[in-house]
């Protein structure tokens, strides 16, 4: 056996070790930030050490601060744990060493991404003809997606912004929710759009933009550029917002729509939960991660856009030395903001052939039923279910912010699930994402009868058994 051999399949022992005892490690970290920095603060070597023996020395230094995000009773936020096939894929395209800047780089790669990035349109029900950049995650895509918006409202308005910059530009503005994810605002800053051209817009109970008011910010202002951001999948209550009323609103008043569907763009890969995401395809650009609800290995993202000119003229680039290199046709970085990029597409290509229709949509289905479930179980234990469990998100009240906050640390220190709180209306809320394929009814039940432990033994203001807020 060569010594890479032995390497590899060094690797990859470890990685399905470590895979196989999920269940028997408490989901935090065993040692602390301070211990870990000890285990790998070593002096540099002089020369080269063994490649075996640092293979063996970073497992050592690293696996007792894992926290077992990979399992099923993970739910701090919302992240997936990636599937075992993603995983493999993932590790032979990492030995392929592929760089996914075009197809003159790597054929392969580009011929992947295209038939992944079909399946997808597909799956979601966006336009056929859209361009799709597999980008690193949530923010790239909507800072990708607000770039072309950008681009679009300023050429409408006469203006090249890619040549000429903001400065003397007319001004654009952005609507959002109240709600909206801190992404879009970072990427307002990275795009020079600045945060306070952010006009916000009310919402209901659970955080959805309300079209009425979206209406009346539209009307509020004489026309110019605007950009409308929606959202799809609430970080804290997974609500969406209406899109067909919203986008049919932000058209009538000439703006670019851009919708950041994080985690909630899967609800349209599902019968059941499409509903909540009626007339998404009307909107011009969107932005999906595939390591939440996918549940691809991480550094997995999508920026879709129906316009697909607009989209590479945003953000592509071009050098002396690649012209004429076969890069003059749009190719796989002209969507995204990066040119050294593993070949992402090789992961999400094998998840979706192996997954197909249905199950893509069993996964969504599956975890919406485990929210439920955790939310019933709560509820049932004394909770204040704090939203309406639509998708996959659950806030949960034992009557004060200091207990919420105890009760996460103590499930956190017991090791049994790993959850976290959160500030909603004004109050420090216990909060669940449930987004691993791996979550079964057990590890649901198990983390309930967890909380509800640790509820008990805190001093907490009473609440009526079983009450669940309404909008």
């Amino acid at each position: 056996m060569s010594e890479v051999d032995a390497l590899f399949q060094r690797a990859a022992a470890v990685a399905a070790a470590y895979r196989h005892g999920l269940g028997d490690r408490p989901v935090r970290a065993e040692a602390s930030l301070d211990e870990l920095r000890a285990a790998f603060a070593r002096p540099l070597p002089d020369g080269p050490l063994p490649a075996d023996r640092v293979l063996d020395e970073l497992v050592a230094a690293a696996d007792p601060g894992l926290v077992q995000t990979a399992g099923g009773r993970f739910f701090g936020f919302v992240i997936g744990g990636s599937y075992p096939l993603a995983v493999a894929a993932d590790m032979v395209a990492a030995g392929w060493d592929q760089c996914a800047y075009n197809g003159v780089l790597t054929p392969a790669g580009q011929a992947a991404e295209e038939a992944a990035g079909t399946w997808l349109k597909d799956l979601l029900g966006l336009p056929p003809t859209a361009s799709v950049g597999f980008v690193a995650g949530g923010q790239e895509a909507n800072t990708v997606g607000l770039a072309a918006g950008r681009h679009h409202v300023l050429a409408e308005a006469g203006w090249d912004v890619e040549a000429d910059g903001l400065a003397g530009a007319p001004p654009v503005r952005v609507v959002a929710g109240a709600e909206r994810h801190a992404t879009i605002d970072r990427a307002l800053r990275l795009l020079g759009l600045g945060t306070n051209a952010l006009e916000p817009v009310a919402v209901d109970h659970d955080g959805a933009l309300r079209a009425d008011a979206l209406a009346d910010v539209l009307a509020a202002r004489p026309p110019g550029p605007v950009i409308v951001c929606l959202q799809v999948g609430n970080v804290n209550t997974g609500a969406c917002d209406p899109l067909r009323d919203a986008i049919e609103a932000a058209h009538d008043h000439g703006a670019w729509v851009h919708v950041d569907g994080a985690f909630g763009l899967w609800a349209a890969a599902s019968p059941r939960t499409r509903h909540l995401v009626d007339g998404l395809e009307g909107a011009d650009s969107w932005g999906c991660d595939g390591h939440k609800w996918l549940n691809l290995p991480y550094d997995s993202g999508f920026a879709f856009c129906s316009r697909p000119a607009v989209h590479a003229t945003a953000v592509r680039y071009s050098a002396p030395y690649l012209t004429g290199s076969g890069t003059d046709a749009l190719a796989m970085s002209d969507f995204t903001l990066q040119s050294s990029r593993r070949a992402r597409g090789f992961s999400t290509w094998a998840l979706l052939r192996h997954l197909g229709r249905t199950g893509v949509a069993d996964v969504v289905d599956h975890l919406c039923a485990m929210a439920r479930r955790a939310a019933d179980g709560l509820a049932a234990g004394g909770a204040r279910i704090a939203n309406q469990v639509a998708l996959n998100m659950v806030l949960a009240d034992f009557g004060d912010d200091g207990t919420n906050a105890a009760i996460a640390a103590a499930v956190q220190d017991e090791g049994t699930a790993w959850l976290a709180t959160t500030d909603w209306q004004g109050r420090r809320l216990l909060r669940l994402s449930l987004s691993s394929w791996s979550t079964t009814e057990a590890d649901i039940d198990a983390a309930v009868a967890s909380i509800l432990r640790h509820a008990a033994a805190a001093p907490r203001t009473p609440l009526v058994p079983g009450t669940r807020s309404e909008p």
